[in-house]
């Protein structure tokens, strides 16, 4: 039977269908081809959303109507202060992020009015009528429930990658939460911690030692991250991180952490600079790199789960990152590394490690 009060097309898809679209630009993609397909003059549209996330303050998705294309915009200004509700009416003269990609008309609606709500904007081909206007804000409304679901789920993958990383963010996100839910995987793996931190911490106040935990965890995370590296867990002042192996060939994963361990090395001296100009004591370190299979899963009690890596790669790694101090470098490589490199490194010998039943040949960066 009809139902006595027929919806449009687009409203029709925004009660029933919307809110199953996977990802914000796909929505906003969708819904602007509804609307041009209900005649509304459309240029180009744009979803705002805020995201709770140590960088990033908001996320925007810009579509083009002519190309079906869109692109996102990334706000890093988590201090800037939050458009008022209302300060931008639909049809208004204000010209938000569209204002620098086109130059029609602008229509914006604030979803809801709690302050960082989701915001929909349209320029359009030529002015908006009244009754146009109308039919965008109708659509902003019937928006907001599919728009929900979206935010809450862009709310909870930016949660969980800020502590866990996008590939272990995605594997909790996808998988169902048991303990025997895991994979093995061959890695480079690295770690690396701080020397004298329990005399940093006795001698200095914690606010300080934050600072300094911080500066010492941006050049090191920062680094791998770059190199496509993740960080499995902070421990401490120390941190464990994985190069995954893709392809099969172990090279590339090899080489990115020693790239990303070269470049920390680079960033902690510029940082010692700093240091010593303030009169602050440098912030030695000490680092491990080697190649090995974990299994990389879900541990813990029946109803507190960690996600990390286990195995005698790990022991090993941590056991060989123990021998920095006696050997007086800052970076060791294990055997199997080293063989998976063409960088230059310099022979140390075979050394026991303690726990580890077989010995370990080590290397060293030519340089340290």
């Amino acid at each position: 039977m009809q139902s006595p009060f027929p919806l449009s097309p687009t409203l029709s898809w925004l009660v029933d269908s919307a809110a199953k679209t996977a990802r914000a630009d796909r929505f906003l993609a969708e819904l602007g081809t509804h609307l041009l397909a209900d005649g509304l003059p459309l240029a180009d549209g744009t979803l705002t959303l805020e995201v709770p996330h140590p960088l990033i303050a908001r996320r925007s998705w810009i579509w083009r109507a002519a190309s079906g294309e869109v692109i996102e915009a990334l706000g890093f200004a988590p201090e800037a202060p939050a458009i008022e509700p209302g300060a931008m009416q639909p049809g208004g003269g204000n010209r938000p992020l569209l204002a620098g990609f086109a130059a029609g008309p602008v229509h914006v609606d604030t979803i809801g009015s709690a302050q960082g709500a989701p915001t929909l904007s349209w320029t359009g081909s030529r002015p908006f009528t009244p009754e146009e206007s109308a039919a965008l804000h109708q659509a902003a409304r019937f928006a907001a429930a599919p728009l929900a679901v979206l935010a809450a789920r862009a709310t909870l993958t930016a949660t969980v990658e800020a502590y866990l990383g996008k590939r272990t963010a995605a594997r909790v996100l996808g998988a169902p939460l048991r303990r025997d839910i895991g994979e093995t995987i061959q890695a480079a793996l690295l770690y690396a911690d701080l020397r004298g931190f329990t005399a940093l911490s006795e001698d200095h106040p914690p606010a300080e030692v934050i600072l300094a935990l911080d500066a010492w965890f941006d050049r090191i995370a920062g680094a791998i991250h770059a190199f496509g590296g993740e960080v499995l867990k902070f421990i401490g002042d120390g941190l464990l991180a994985i190069f995954p192996v893709t392809g099969g060939a172990p090279r590339n994963a090899c080489e990115s952490a020693l790239r990303a361990i070269t470049a920390t090395r680079a960033g902690m001296a510029h940082l010692d600079q700093e240091r010593r100009a303030k009169g602050l004591p440098p912030l030695s370190f000490g680092a491990a790199l080697h190649l090995g299979e974990i299994l990389w899963g879900n541990i813990g009690a029946a109803d507190r789960l960690d996600f990390t890596a286990i195995g005698r790669a790990v022991n090993l790694v941590s056991r060989l990152e123990g021998l920095c101090k006696p050997l007086g470098k800052s970076v060791l490589v294990s055997g199997a590394l080293a063989a998976e490199t063409e960088m230059p490194l310099i022979a140390l010998g075979t050394h026991e490690l303690r726990g580890i039943a077989t010995p370990c040949e080590v290397f060293a960066l030519p340089d340290d």
